[in-house]
């Protein structure tokens, strides 16, 4: 069962937290792959000097981040690399969730082929979805999929599964990664994973 805009409707740390342990599920083709959710980031809109839509700053690319709770937003970093963010709050209100990393749970070897395209030699489980380039990459995510609603789309969903309370699961958290430019909000312990799991991003 896919979560519902209601699901979505939270602020960013709330839902952050509420992801893990959900099933990112995409299907392509006929062919479907998935992973549990075992890290993400709050990014907290205007305020936030680490968001893409820090300031309020709507563009061709952030526009998905103002859509309903809900609307994906997908972004290339490096020129090479896409991340699956969802957008959270209320329409208008550009938060995000980005989902860092997964432990795969279908379409493994799909994984493993789309990844290995991107790299030499075998790629081991741990390391098919261990980052957010990563699970993009192992799950076909690409920009094609940005600004689209994750509670009626086809292709690309968030199912709801067994949350990390009910899996016995400890929570950790800390700075996110990759914001050292943002100032003090860089520090902000606004990442959250799974304590333990391989699949964590390193």
């Amino acid at each position: 069962m896919r979560l519902t805009r209601d699901d979505y409707a939270t602020d960013a740390s709330t839902l952050a937290q509420r992801l893990i342990g959900m099933v990112l599920v995409r299907e392509d083709g006929g062919e479907r792959v998935s992973g549990t959710i075992v890290e993400t980031e709050a990014y907290l809109g205007a305020i936030d000097l680490a968001a893409h839509s820090v300031g309020a700053r709507r563009t061709t690319r952030t526009a998905p981040m103002f859509g309903v709770p809900g609307t994906s937003y997908v972004f290339l970093t490096y020129g090479m690399h896409h991340c699956f963010n969802v957008a959270c709050s209320v329409e208008g209100d550009p938060c995000a969730v980005l989902v860092r990393a997964l432990e795969p749970l279908e379409g493994l070897e799909a994984m493993r082929r789309r990844r290995a395209e991107k790299r030499v030699g075998v790629v081991r489980d741990r390391e098919l979805c261990s980052g957010p380039g990563k699970l993009c990459q192992a799950l076909a995510i690409d920009r094609s999929l940005t600004g689209q609603d994750l509670c009626e789309h086809p292709g690309v969903w968030i199912e709801r599964s067994s949350g990390w309370e009910e899996r016995g699961w400890w929570l950790g958290n800390g700075p996110r990664i990759g914001v050292d430019y943002a100032g003090e909000w860089a520090s902000r312990a606004l990442r959250w994973w799974v304590e333990g799991n391989g699949h964590v991003s390193r």
